[in-house]
């Protein structure tokens, strides 16, 4: 799997954004468990609804080009 060299949502790992498939990527992790981690997080915090953490992260991270991954 190709490793993101800076935080950028996902060209290979969509399922919506590619929010999630951006952060397995850069940190190494399996998309499929990011997204169950996030959910779970999600789901015990009653602070702050994971949705509202996704939307604002949808908006501020940038899309990966070909350039952004590491050979």
């Amino acid at each position: 799997m190709a490793k993101l060299q800076k935080l950028h949502r996902s060209r290979n790992h969509r399922m919506i954004a590619g929010v999630m498939g951006g952060v397995a990527e850069y940190l190494g992790w399996s998309p499929n468990l990011t997204r169950l981690l996030f959910v779970i997080i999600s789901s015990a915090s009653a602070a702050v609804p994971g949705i509202l953490i996704y939307l604002v992260l949808w908006l501020i991270m940038p899309n990966a080009t070909a350039e952004s991954y590491q050979s």
